[in-house]
């Protein structure tokens, strides 16, 4: 396994991060203590997760139950201290039955923190992320509808400021060791980041966006952001939603995917995607190697990537993905991914 410093921190986190977003709903309890016990083994020391996991489907009858089925491992195993934990505290959204559905906030914070420490049977969160910011996000393919013009500069400033100082009172009681982001632009980070120095509030220290093959839009200003500011990210949905393993390819729809669930997996399968993942997959069969491990490796080969997140349904899954830390992109593969990229640059 390969290690990075994650920003100005004290962590090195494995370049690849176990994600569990499925853990509750297509994954068992058993099925995703082997993936942790079998994630460790091989050198991963960072589980990411959420309060409002799992999310395949999301339901407020097992909101929830991937921080405990991840407590139970901690547990059982008397591992805690081997791995990083990082989850999130939701944002305003569709998730009404996560305290109604209301803003982050100091009050927010300090109820779902309380109760991801319990679920997790951990007395401090490595990272804790804010899932989505309060004023809202283009991520998940909301682009076509984001208006950053109805934004009040002056309470967005101000939500910032009382969530950073919300958890910096949390740092200090021990219940955090560090925080980040995730569906964030580059304004909002720059603006946390500016924030925390004026008021010497903690700095956050990673950004969680998705980013693969087909969603590159961290290439441009977060990627400058993360150079000069010294903000890791950690991708999720690595290989689109599993578009990218070639496991949906000619139309198949594998029983127990995720296609079983959502059709189009979040607007990622489109007819603008389409072209693109064909010609990707083709590089692949063209170089002779496993598709997802060249997503993946793709990834982590990223200067301003921390950890790349892989999610696995299967224990075969598991492995390809885990391998792909071990792959090195030879300059043909990467010429022949800049070529499909500058014919399709955002086919998502």
């Amino acid at each position: 396994m390969k290690y990075r410093k994650l920003a100005d921190s004290e962590l090195n986190v494995s370049a690849i991060c176990l994600g569990t977003m499925t853990w509750g709903t297509q994954n068992t309890q058993a099925e995703a203590h082997a993936q942790m016990d079998l994630a460790t083994e091989r050198g991963v020391n960072l589980f990411d997760t959420a309060e409002m996991y799992p999310t395949t489907p999301m339901g407020e009858e097992t909101q929830g139950h991937t921080e405990a089925i991840i407590g139970s491992w901690v547990k059982k195993s008397n591992n805690r201290e081997r791995v990083n934990i990082a989850t999130k505290v939701t944002g305003p959204g569709v998730q009404k039955y996560i305290q109604g559905g209301v803003a982050i906030s100091p009050k927010k914070i300090a109820q779902s923190l309380e109760g991801s420490l319990r679920r997790l049977q951990t007395e401090t969160i490595d990272l804790y992320q804010l899932h989505w910011p309060n004023r809202g996000s283009y991520h998940f393919r909301q682009w076509s509808s984001y208006d950053p013009t109805a934004q009040p500069r002056e309470e967005t400033l101000d939500d910032i400021r009382e969530i950073l100082f919300a958890l910096q009172k949390h740092i200090e009681a021990g219940k955090i060791r560090h925080i980040g982001l995730s569906n964030e632009s580059c304004w909002g980070t720059a603006k946390f980041l500016q924030i925390a120095k004026e008021n010497r509030l903690p700095k956050v220290v990673s950004i969680q966006n998705e980013y693969n093959l087909l969603n590159r839009l961290y290439d441009l200003d977060l990627a400058e952001l993360s150079h000069h500011e010294n903000i890791g990210l950690l991708a999720f949905s690595p290989m689109a939603a599993g578009l990218l393993s070639g496991k949906y390819a000619d139309g198949k729809i594998p029983a127990g995917s995720r296609r079983t669930l959502n059709d189009t997996l979040g607007g990622r399968l489109s007819a603008y995607s389409q072209p693109a993942l064909d010609q990707y997959l083709a590089i692949a069969k063209k170089h002779n190697i496993d598709p997802a491990q060249l997503a993946l490796a793709f990834c982590i080969s990223r200067p301003f990537m921390a950890s790349t997140i892989i999610g696995a349904t299967t224990m075969e899954q598991l492995e390809t993905n885990l391998g792909s830390v071990d792959i090195t992109l030879s300059k043909e593969i990467l010429d022949d991914i800049s070529a499909v990229r500058r014919t399709h640059p955002i086919p998502m």
